[in-house]
């Protein structure tokens, strides 16, 4: 009786120290939310005042509260759609420049929003100046709330104490968890085949518990315990398993099936790709142009050699096209035909080079690419042919990521690193291939906005990668 009681005991703990974290969230969503719209709403109240048209009827008390709610709608989609209100859940700088991209894409929401309650284009910038700036000016207030939230957040919540139950290939998992202790610790560690391990215990002695490389089988079995016993589980999926994640459920028999169609993406889709990669690269062509120039002439300046670097890659269908970048390393950097993956601190990068590696700028010639038609904006990174070669003798998978062209960004690149191994990035791109659609792309090129304020998002390989790397393509 008494292990029963403890076991209600702890579930209502466990369901307590969960619910905490909802309804801290919850008050800060409801914060950030009333902040912004009472800043938009003295503005927009100035504006009305002011103007010399429509005064009478726009300050209507139901014309002000629609205005209101209109406003809150808007931030609230945009926020859930950027991850603003993720409080605790997202690394701080990750989390300020989600704000900031949900404050100004409700503003121009609002600008289209007035004209057209207005029915008057001609006077938008009269009123569309008001409000970037004031996104601008909510940026910062919020940026620095919710950096606040976070710290209180982080002081307050303490972090999941998790149970490791792994197999016979045990993966860096528990190094990448450590990189976030306010989020996550690992207090339990088991294999699940160790004599004398009774699953059902450890798992009715555990409020979270991550399964990591375990054969399907007793996977099922410890996903089917935790789902009795209320235990959060998190599993680190096997390729077959994100497959089957992205199916359609169907309901033509008195069985339950998954439909996964694996054609890859339709004739619409590929238009729509298509059209929105000539459009944006065209236009991010016209609007970096300064940037070209002022990053050529640097490169030339500092040692005279050519501004960009050509390198062969490998795109869908295992298609070969020459990537184009800004040179950011010395001149025959890799002058023995070898790859070179570049490490931490390698001297072979330029003064130019670190400052363009580190915002990447070096990857903008890449434009060019997309406009061709070699690459996409969103995609798999395309490869180079040695290491394609060495990572499907490896993992023989690894060949599904050309069922689409190599991007200029990706799942890969927004959720994982540079030195991210390569079954984790096949994962996470075939988590996108398996997923497409235009929203996904959109939603990836803002998750890219973010990254660039992550330090390690650019990291290189470290030195003894990057030396494994260059071995084995010696081999």
């Amino acid at each position: 009786m008494s292990k029963d009681n403890n076991s209600v005991s702890a579930k209502k703990a466990k369901t307590k120290s969960q619910g905490s974290r909802y309804i801290y969230r919850g008050i800060c969503a409801v914060l950030l939310t009333a902040l912004s719209t009472l800043s938009f709403m003295l503005v927009w109240l100035d504006y009305v005042i002011n103007q010399n048209n429509n005064t009478d009827r726009l300050l209507g008390k139901g014309n002000i509260a629609m205005s209101a709610i209109i406003y809150i709608l808007m931030f609230i989609i945009f926020g859930r759609f950027f991850r603003a209100f993720s409080i605790g859940v997202e690394r701080i700088a990750k989390q300020t420049v989600s704000v900031a991209l949900c404050l100004f894409t409700t503003a121009v929401a609002e600008i289209l929003v007035s004209a057209t309650i207005q029915n008057n284009f001609r006077y938008m910038p009269q009123f569309a100046w008001r409000y970037l700036l004031l996104a601008l000016g909510q940026s910062i207030v919020l940026g620095v709330l919710v950096i606040i939230m976070n710290f209180i957040y982080r002081k307050i919540i303490p972090p999941l104490n998790i149970t490791l139950i792994y197999g016979y290939h045990p993966n860096n998992i528990e190094d990448k968890l450590a990189c976030l202790p306010h989020k996550y610790q690992v207090v339990n560690r088991v294999k699940f085949d160790d004599p004398g391990v009774d699953l059902e215990a450890v798992i009715n002695g555990s409020s979270s518990v991550l399964i990591n490389d375990v054969p399907s089988q007793i996977e099922n079995k410890i996903i089917k315990l935790c789902f009795d016993k209320d235990v959060r589980t998190y599993v680190v999926p096997k390729i077959a398993d994100i497959i089957l994640k992205c199916s359609d459920s169907i309901n033509v028999i008195d069985t339950p099936l998954y439909l996964s169609r694996n054609f890859g993406m339709s004739f619409g889709q590929r238009f729509a790709k298509r059209t929105m990669d000539i459009i944006l690269s065209g236009l991010a062509l016209i609007v970096f142009s300064p940037i070209f120039l002022i990053t050529a002439l640097a490169i030339k300046i500092e040692d005279h050699g050519p501004v960009f670097f050509k390198q062969e890659r490998v795109t869908k269908d295992g298609k070969h096209f020459m990537i184009l970048k800004f040179r950011s390393m010395i001149v025959d950097a890799e002058k023995d035909g070898r790859p070179h993956p570049a490490g931490e601190k390698d001297d072979r990068i330029t003064k130019v080079g670190n400052i363009i590696r580190a915002c990447r700028v070096d990857e903008l010639p890449q434009l060019f690419n997309i406009f061709a038609g070699d690459m996409s904006i969103v995609g798999p990174r395309p490869e180079r042919y040695e290491h394609v070669i060495k990572y499907t003798q490896d993992i023989p998978e690894f060949k599904f990521r050309e069922k689409v062209k190599g991007g200029l960004t990706g799942y890969a690149q927004v959720y994982g690193k540079y030195n991210t191994s390569a079954l984790d990035k096949l994962k996470l791109d075939l988590t996108y291939i398996a997923n497409y659609s235009v929203l996904l792309d959109f939603q990836i090129i803002f998750e890219t906005i973010k990254i660039l304020f992550q330090k390690e998002s650019t990291e290189g390989f470290d030195s003894e990668r990057a030396k494994e790397m260059h071995d084995a393509d010696c081999k």
